[in-house]
């Protein structure tokens, strides 16, 4: 069955692609159990200078691979260009601190020698999302692959480009066949994959309802699994948070990647009685990015990656409107090409509006109000999510706190919430469990087994 990529500025067919067939399938999946029964026996420092050559083919043609993820999913060029650079240090540095998150831990007890070791479990499955469509990969292969695992990646469809992008740099790496392999199949063959003898954990990027599917089949085959679905951030800004920089930092982490980010700002929660200056702080900022070509230098602003994101965006606000919520800025379907949707602010926002209790995956804000900082910690809390939570003030020790009362895995103080490779990223409630990144991420596929010799 063929699948098409479909630029999401011009709207217009980038390739055309056939999914793998049952027999193609079976192949990649053989050649991944075939390929870990050496590579699982490299030492660490060999399997990092795989990874560090991968490293320096990203960055050597880090302009085109920016530009096919700018074509493909619509992220502006600049954010694009951050995001192959992200990963070339991100690979860089899980080649060079594995061996030391990875070696045996020595445990005293009577024994002659005691230890727990890290061993790897086999070929894991990746399914990817497609707005970072390079990020999300590294982010998981490093870990997975350092460990001593082999890697299958069923990316987004509508990221083919880029997932075909990457299988291409490992193997120019001098990947062993089989260590890294793209899987072009739909979603109805995922069940099948999972419940394959050779698979040996799963790691998901998406959606709660995509995340419970997989948890529900990881758990009836007794597989190991990480999840990432998404989140609905709370920034608070405290009473003594300088507001015009609090709406900067606020905006720029809501509008990065056009909001299509599980960790975007997506509830700013104002502590205190200044609610038309923020109002008015937010809405200039807002309207200053500008929406266009995302191949241009000059826009910060490209459109939804696909046209049903943008339809289901546009249903919550709009639905939320009509409950009794006040639009400030946007909330209107832009005539024209492409997939584009306007910066839109909402406030009065209640509990029976999509705005408060779904997650507004695009360029919409929303603003609370809350009299004191119980309150605000009440209302960050109160969602079914739990990825990641700001809190913005003068006093750090103090805003630090705060941020200890935030229910999410990602507390971050006067800055946005970010993955970054030196520390775990994850989530709890519906945004998932397990941890990407850092010794927690690191140690997520593998036997701890320990050794007791007496």
């Amino acid at each position: 069955m063929n699948f098409q990529t479909v630029n999401p500025s011009t709207e217009k067919i980038i390739a055309t692609y056939r999914f793998f067939s049952d027999k193609t399938i079976q192949q990649k999946i053989d050649q991944a159990s075939s390929a870990y029964l050496s590579w699982s026996r490299l030492s660490f420092d060999e399997r990092g200078l795989f990874l560090k050559k991968a490293a320096v083919l990203l960055e050597q043609k880090k302009d085109d691979y920016a530009k096919l993820m700018t074509q493909e999913m619509g992220k502006p060029l600049g954010q694009a260009l951050s995001e192959v650079e992200k990963c070339v240090w991100g690979l860089k540095f899980i080649a060079d601190k594995a061996a030391d998150w990875l070696v045996p831990e020595i445990v005293q007890t009577e024994a002659t020698k005691t230890y727990v070791s890290f061993d790897p479990l086999g070929t894991v499955l990746g399914i990817m999302p497609w707005n970072f469509p390079f990020w999300q990969v590294i982010r998981a292969a490093g870990s997975i692959l350092m460990a001593g695992n082999t890697f299958l990646v069923k990316h987004s469809p509508n990221t083919t480009g880029c997932v075909l992008a990457l299988e291409e740099v490992f193997k120019k790496a001098g990947f062993p066949p089989g260590v890294f392999q793209a899987l072009l199949i739909p979603e109805a063959k995922v069940e099948k994959i999972i419940a394959h003898p050779t698979i040996a954990g799963i790691t998901l990027t998406g959606s709660p309802r995509a995340g419970r599917a997989v948890a529900s089949l990881a758990g009836a085959h007794l597989k190991k699994c990480v999840l990432e679905l998404g989140g609905s951030d709370a920034y608070v800004i405290l009473e003594d948070a300088n507001l015009e920089e609090a709406s900067y930092l606020c905006v720029n982490a809501r509008m990065n990647n056009a909001g299509q980010t599980c960790i975007a700002a997506k509830r700013f929660i104002l502590v205190g009685h200044h609610k038309k200056e923020f109002e008015k702080y937010v809405v200039e900022k807002m309207s200053r990015k500008k929406m266009g070509d995302p191949l241009d230098p000059h826009t910060n602003m490209g459109p939804m990656a696909r046209s049903d994101l943008r339809k289901n965006l546009h249903r919550q606000v709009q639905k939320s409107i009509k409950a009794g919520a006040r639009c400030l800025l946007g909330g209107q379907l832009p005539q024209g090409v492409g997939f584009y949707y306007p910066p839109t602010v909402l406030t009065g926002v209640s509990k029976d509006m999509p705005a408060y209790s779904e997650e507004l995956f695009g360029p919409v804000a929303v603003i609370f109000y809350a009299k004191n900082e119980k309150e605000a910690i009440k209302l960050a809390n109160d969602t079914s999510y739990g990825l990641g939570a700001c809190v913005i003030g003068k006093d750090i020790n103090h805003a630090e706190k705060v941020a200890k009362q935030m229910e999410a895995g990602n507390c971050f103080v006067n800055t946005a919430v970010k993955s970054d490779p030196r520390l775990p990223f994850g989530g709890i409630k519906n945004s998932g469990f397990g941890r990407e990144l850092g010794v927690f991420g690191t140690r997520e596929f593998v036997n701890v087994k320990t050794m007791y010799v007496r």
